[in-house]
């Protein structure tokens, strides 16, 4: 690929290296064109934005001829001693051709990138390591050393803006550390430099508070507010003014909590935790002594926030991790098993049966696996529990159900309600504060009624108010939110008034079931109509939701669309919605208990079935949207909203195929999940066979379920799973549909390893692209050079690889891209060019990691371990081949079923086998298997990945180091 070899700098004055050594472009002129192409590099630039670039309005007469020039000038430069160079030229002008990594701000955005996924699932200490790294490769102002106005004017602005907004997450990450006194002197230079950024300000007042410098903090607001208005004429934001009265009241919420170190995946605690010291040693004391404890309890009482705080305090006895699965989405009767495999984050999608890939991991593992939320599906959960137990000596398990599990080994914890004051003639002798259900009265008020204290006066009614309640934390915690619009005399008097039965006899409840459901009530009583109307609605959603899936399943009679933006504020300030932004996008949650009750409103509404289709009308067309605009440049973007939408996209799916009638919109829903290849993107391939076969055994006859049956012979295929591949093609290899061929191309490809199956592909290309199908089309692209690449001739394996590349890039496809360097790798090695190949390689492993791909570096990892065995560098080869035995482990595929896979490797093998001795090589494997705690990615691969990872200037010697 051309760019082998340099390294481009823009982030600063303009540089160009060539394998470390720095080349010289003393003419101003010719280092101005050089960074109007690298702007825009491994894309067009024409003539006419270059001329702008350079001259700006002072074009002289015969500027073509003189760029021409220019262009020739730095063509030479470039060249150097026969090196390939990056220069192309093209009818409209011309381009600069750079693998990733080649430019600095390509690195600077790819590590944004990566940044902001870590931070969006809370690793934020991977977060700022990223950008850390980012801002270091700037070298001062960005193209310092350039005169054009053009470019200084139009294009230095943008990227000091990019950097800006980078320095401020990584301040953000920083101050989510507990770094606030390390960052304070960088905020007073930047708020000098850049008064008008409100973020800057906001950042530097709660930094200053974090240091016990409040006095300083508000005067930083009146600092930044004359600044807006001096010089902008307008007040400081909503997200400023809301600091100040937050700093003003010293609320609690600004107070800064360290976060409890735990490997794996639990939640950041977003609210303080009140009290449950008893119920934590007790926890602790059960976990360490037994296998299987159970927390259960009445809704509300807090199981899983208990749950959650106790396995974080027990994460330092479980060396491979705390790890939760919230089982609240999952619909009756479906697999529990792939969604504890999604939790532990195994990237398993072989044929096994789930529970056996779980068995198979956790055997040697010690770690505490948190099942929250078990009731509806506890036969299930203790049937798993007693599989895995049996199965790993050094699995401990702590469960939430509303009942026990009903296990012989199972230790089971009620969890009560919070502690209560006695009586107020008794409770004056102890601080209110002192127990647990006023503390959090308080502490849950501060947000909603900063002034809120206990006093001589209201004291009383605090002690009625929290033993009316029961003690239950979320019946405290709703009315406590209140407290903002209502005195404490105020909501007893409407409690007293709440008892009124919801959907049968609530009194027939048990005791604390009955109270949290009366306030519930209560709260709803509260609501306007529209907001009772969309709480209930809302309630078919599993997990979360977008306001796009608000607006298309809740709006029409009754709720305009335009309104459900508003009722949807209304709901979270009154707290039965929870609201979080990650991205450019919010996503709102309810309450497990809250989400019930909209249930059981909405069923009383006889509206249920009706709001159902509504749902599963919108996610089949949002995977619809998605298919339509596969292979396009919002293709990474669909991969990771399918992933996040996962939790409704079950719900759907079971809606299909649990109501009659439906199973054919199941049908398509599962056919486009696949299409887009989502099941593999999330590693949940098990789970889309699962709805394939559904589905399919559903649906009536015809070509959609003839597809469908295609796409699931496709997916068995990779799993290895070869005879039911073979049954399917047998049965419908007679319709010759685009799907049908090219299955049988993929088959005979991956299966036999034969070169037929190169027309065949070609053939079913032809026919995706006469049929409108873009998506389809590419992946028969992607198979058909591949193909060519492991079995057919040079010239039509180059061309065909270099289709492929061209496609995804015209498409701006960055999935595909990444697949394209793939194939164009595996080209290049088949052709004995292992610089390039390698190159290639590990090109398309960076843009996979960068997107977080979870299926192409499987095969982006043996595919580098075949180059860098060409190449003659043997012990890292057996790094690499271990590092792709790991990963292949950790997904469940295996090589030996994919032939032409399984022939390079055995190459490979015999290679590297036949150049180092057993001990070595046993060694090096070893080594390559090796993952550091903050990356499931084997260290070698890693390490390959940077810069000087691979060696590609001299091979090693055939024996041992």
């Amino acid at each position: 690929m051309k760019g082998l070899g340099f390294e481009f700098r823009i982030l600063g004055p303009v540089e160009v290296l060539h394998h470390g050594n720095r080349l010289t472009i003393r003419a101003a002129k010719l280092r101005t064109l050089l960074a109007a192409l690298l702007l825009d590099a491994n894309r067009v630039v024409t003539v006419e934005t270059l001329i702008e670039r350079v001259w700006g309005d002072d074009a002289p007469n015969g500027a073509r001829n003189t760029l021409q020039n220019y262009v020739l000038r730095l063509r030479r430069l470039l060249n150097g001693a026969g090196w390939e160079c990056p220069l192309t030229t093209h009818p409209r002008g011309y381009a600069i051709e750079l693998p990733a990594d080649t430019l600095d701000l390509h690195r600077f955005d790819a590590l944004v990138r990566r940044a902001r996924a870590a931070a969006a699932v809370e690793e934020t200490e991977q977060a700022a390591t990223l950008l850390r790294e980012a801002l270091r490769l700037w070298r001062g102002e960005a193209l310092a050393d350039i005169g054009s106005e053009v470019i200084r004017r139009d294009v230095v602005p943008v990227l000091d803006e990019r950097r800006l907004d980078a320095l401020e997450l990584r301040i953000e990450a920083d101050l989510a550390l507990g770094r606030h006194e390390d960052v304070l002197a960088e905020l007073h230079g930047l708020t000098t430099a850049h008064p008008l950024r409100e973020r800057l300000w906001r950042q530097r007042m709660l930094a200053l508070y974090r240091s016990g410098r409040r006095g300083e903090s508000l005067r930083c607001y009146h600092n930044a507010r004359d600044a807006l208005v001096e010089q902008l004429g307008v007040d400081p934001g909503d997200e400023l003014r809301e600091l100040h009265r937050r700093l003003l009241t010293a609320s609690p919420a600004l107070a800064y909590v360290s976060p409890p170190r735990v490997r794996g995946n639990l939640p950041a605690e977003v609210t303080t935790f009140i009290g449950r010291a008893r119920q934590l040693a007790d926890i602790g004391r059960l976990v360490r002594g037994n296998r299987l404890v159970t927390l259960t309890g009445a809704g509300g009482v807090g199981k899983t926030r208990l749950a959650l705080r106790a396995a974080a305090e027990l994460s330092g006895d479980f060396p491979d991790g705390v790890w939760l699965a919230d089982l609240t989405a999952l619909p009756e009767g479906r697999p529990l098993e792939h969604l504890v495999v999604q939790a532990l984050r195994i990237r398993d999608q072989s044929a096994r049966p789930p529970a056996d890939v779980l068995a198979d991991f956790l055997r040697d593992r010690r770690l505490l696996l948190v099942l929250d939320n078990c009731e509806h599906v506890a036969a299930a959960v203790g049937a798993l529990a007693d599989t895995l137990l049996r199965a790993a000596p050094g699995l401990r398990m702590l469960t939430t159900s509303r009942h026990r599990l009903g296990l012989r080994h199972e230790h089971v914890l009620v969890v009560p309600p919070l502690t209560l004051p006695p009586v107020a003639a008794a409770s004056r002798e102890r601080p209110l504060t002192g127990y647990d259900a006023v503390a959090l009265l308080v502490a849950r008020a501060a947000a909603a009624a900063p002034d809120f204290r206990v006093t001589h006066d209201n004291h009383d009614l605090v002690v009625q108010l929290c033993r009316r309640l029961d003690g239950i934390p979320l019946a405290i915690e709703l009315a406590a939110v209140r407290l903002g619009t209502l005195s404490i005399a105020e909501i007893l008097e409407r409690l007293d008034d709440c008892f009124r039965p919801l959907g049968g006899d609530i009194r027939a409840m048990p005791r604390y079931h009955r109270t949290l459901w009366d306030v519930i009530d209560w709260s709803h009583e509260l609501c306007t109509e529209p907001e009772r109307l969309l709480w209930a609605r809302l309630s078919v959603f599993s997990s979360g939701f977008d306001l796009e899936a608000a607006e298309a399943v809740c709006s029409g009679s009754g709720i305009a669309r335009r309104d459900v933006v508003d009722l949807l504020a209304s709901l979270c300030h009154k707290s039965v919605l929870l609201a979080r932004t990650q991205g450019l996008r919010t996503r709102y949650r309810l309450l497990e208990t809250i989400r019930q009750y909209g249930g059981r409103r909405l069923a009383d509404m006889g509206a249920e079935a009706r709001l159902r289709r509504l749902h599963r009308d919108h996610y089949q067309r949002l995977v619809a949207t998605a298919a339509a605009e596969w292979c396009g440049v919002r293709e990474v973007e669909w991969l990771s909203r399918l992933r996040r939408e996962l939790p409704n996209l079950r719900t759907a799916l079971d809606f299909c195929v649990t109501e009659p009638g439906q199973a054919d919109n199941g049908l398509e829903i599962a056919v486009n999940l696949t299409r887009v290849r989502s099941w593999f993107f999330t590693s949940t391939i098990g789970e889309g066979r699962h709805w394939l076969e559904r589905t399919c055994a559903l649906s009536a006859p015809g070509p959609r379920r003839t597809d469908a049956l295609a796409m699931l012979s496709w997916v068995a295929l990779l799993q290895g799973d070869h005879r039911l591949a073979e049954r399917y093609l047998a049965e419908h290899r007679a319709p010759a549909s685009p799907v049908a061929t090219y299955l049988e191309g993929a088959h005979a490809m991956l299966t036999h390893s034969d070169a037929g199956a190169i027309p065949v592909l070609a053939r079913a290309r032809d026919m995706f692209r006469r049929a409108g199908a873009r998506g389809d089309a590419h992946m028969a692209t992607m198979l058909w050079a591949m193909a060519c690449a492991f079995l057919g001739v040079p010239d039509v394996a180059r061309a065909a690889g270099d289709a492929y590349l061209e496609e995804a890039d015209a498409n701006g496809a960055a999935w595909a891209q990444s697949w394209a360097l793939w194939t164009l790798g595996l080209t290049r090695l088949r052709l004995g060019d292992t610089v390039a190949a390698i190159e290639l390689l590990r090109d398309s492993l960076v843009r996979q990691r960068d997107i977080d791909d979870r299926w192409g570096p499987v095969w982006g990892a043996e595919a580098l371990a075949w180059a860098v065995a060409a190449a003659g560098q043997y012990h890292r080869a057996a790094e690499l081949l271990g590092a792709a035995r790991h990963l292949r482990q950790a997904v469940g595929v295996g090589l030996i079923t994919l032939r032409p896979f399984h022939e390079m490797h055995i190459e490979a093998v015999r290679l590297v086998r036949g150049n180092l001795d057993a001990r070595s090589y046993a060694a090096a494997l070893e080594r390559g298997a090796r993952t550091e705690d903050a990356s499931p990615w084997p260290s070698c691969l890693v390490e390959a990945l940077e810069r000087h990872g691979v060696v590609h200037t001299s091979s090693e010697s055939g024996a041992t180091r």
